[in-house]
């Protein structure tokens, strides 16, 4: 050592810092959208005084963070002349397919989960579970305003549906979307396939939420709704089975064994399996699809899979990868064929 201190690489110091506050700005998101500042812009309250006055904040704290959000691209405009929604904030309304209910998911709950990374991480083990004791999953089946949240986070997270009949054939043909939560995707396939019947199969306290949003979107005359387990048992003698991420928090063991009862329900070996899933990559991996995988290990201790796993598994239930489709929103259609040898 000669005493001579190393020069710092500012350009890499400040690129970690982006990367060390990125927390914060994510919780001043969530903030904003919590006080439904997006919403009181789009309805004319738009100085720092009318923002304090309609939300009951201090007009410095509403000051602040609008100064903050504005740097950031979330908003434009100054607190005097009056701030205005960009395109980034527009997506943030409330309105249907909005992204807000994932925000104020995603800062809440999922936020407090990741809390728990390291423990996470070294042991396996949900970030969630460690952080409120019990898994996703049951939790959501008592906390109706968290279950509310979950399911509209998951069906603004689902931008992808309306592309899903373009890659899958359901002219004429039956389907089965098993985990169909509130109904959002056999919605898409009804209303864009005037020939099929579909039916949805989900847990008995998600059943009636999705009878209510598909009777408001596309009416029940071609939908039968199953409340069940589907590691149990699926619809019996469906065209397609589909099944729309459900599969990234359950073992392979698990995962193959629905295959598997897929396989034995279907009505004849024309009828396909469709997985419908973010697919990650050990090599080149972006860093969403690499983001997404750690966060499915804090919300339920699940993790996303490569192409060849999904293959891999296939094979041990009895099926060939016939083709595989990309969707938007990082999402891949692996369409299965029951092998008939």
């Amino acid at each position: 050592m000669d005493g001579t201190a190393a020069k710092i690489d500012l350009k890499a110091a400040q690129e970690a810092v982006e990367l060390i506050t990125g927390g914060w700005r994510a919780q001043c998101l969530h903030t904003a959208l919590t006080m439904g500042i997006p919403d009181h812009l789009a309805a004319g309250r738009t100085t720092d005084a009318q923002l304090a006055e309609a939300t009951g904040a201090l007009q410095e704290g509403v000051h602040r963070l609008m100064r903050l959000l504005v740097a950031m691209g979330v908003f434009e405009g100054d607190g005097e002349g009056g701030y205005r929604n960009t395109a980034v904030s527009g997506v943030l309304l409330d309105r249907p397919d909005s992204l807000r209910n994932m925000c104020l998911l995603y800062g809440a709950e999922f936020y407090t989960a990741w809390g728990h990374a390291p423990a996470a991480i070294s042991t396996l083990t949900s970030g969630f579970e460690l952080a409120y004791g019990e898994p996703l999953y049951s939790y959501l089946s008592h906390d109706h305003d968290a279950n509310k949240r979950f399911q509209l986070a998951m069906k603004s997270g689902n931008l992808f549906f309306d592309h899903v009949p373009q890659a899958v054939d359901f002219a004429g043909r039956s389907f089965a979307d098993i985990g169909g939560g509130i109904g959002q995707l056999t919605a898409a396939i009804l209303a864009a396939v005037p020939d099929t019947h579909g039916t949805l199969l989900d847990r008995e306290h998600v059943v009636p939420v999705a009878a209510r949003n598909l009777a408001g979107s596309v009416g029940l005359d071609r939908v039968e709704l199953v409340g069940g387990d589907m590691f149990q048992a699926v619809p019996q003698g469906r065209d397609v089975y589909l099944l729309c991420r459900v599969l990234a928090g359950w073992s392979d063991d698990a995962v193959v064994g629905l295959f598997e009862n897929c396989r034995k329900a279907m009505a004849d070996p024309s009828a396909r399996l469709v997985i419908l899933e973010r697919v990650v990559a050990d090599e080149d991996s972006s860093v969403l699809a690499a983001l997404w995988d750690l966060h499915l290990l804090m919300t339920n201790g699940g993790r996303h899979r490569t192409l060849g796993a999904f293959t891999a598994m296939l094979d041990r239930a009895g099926f060939d990868v016939e083709r595989v489709a990309e969707l938007p929103a990082q999402t891949t259609a692996v369409i299965a064929a029951p092998r008939t040898v």
